[in-house]
């Protein structure tokens, strides 16, 4: 039994994977998506809506961009918590997304430890111990 799981959406496939392999390294489970139209598809595939512990998502994206899904998600699945991944940080976007609900706001290129600390916090409930420190 993993952590939980853990959408991913960003239109970079290199910044996927790396997030997918730090995830799932951690102990999540990861569903991915190269924009947010493909997001919404995914989370709303079938009769019965993907169900994710958190949303890790970038801001610039072709069709529906991040800010688009987020409002998505947020009126869709309040309760799943949705955190902003961006290569083109912008403080009034960060201040109006907080706003909306979003509960972190990282910035690429964000550390493996950064990025599982944030993820378990927010997906758990519960403040992520690096087993590997010592």
């Amino acid at each position: 039994m993993g952590l939980g799981r853990v959408l991913v959406v960003d239109d970079e496939a290199d910044i996927r994977k790396v997030v997918r392999l730090t995830l799932t390294k951690a102990g999540f489970d990861v569903v991915e998506a190269e924009d947010g139209e493909k997001a919404i598809k995914e989370i709303r595939s079938g009769d019965n809506p993907v169900m994710v512990d958190a949303i890790l998502c970038d801001i610039h994206m072709p069709k529906i961009n991040g800010v688009e899904a987020i409002a998505f998600f947020r009126q869709q699945f309040p309760q799943v918590p949705v955190i902003v991944l961006t290569g083109q940080p912008d403080v009034k976007g960060a201040t109006e997304l907080m706003k909306q609900g979003v509960v972190d706001y990282l910035i690429k290129p964000v550390s493996p430890e950064k990025l599982t600390e944030v993820v378990t916090k927010h997906a758990t409930g519960h403040v992520y111990k690096d087993k590997f420190k010592t």
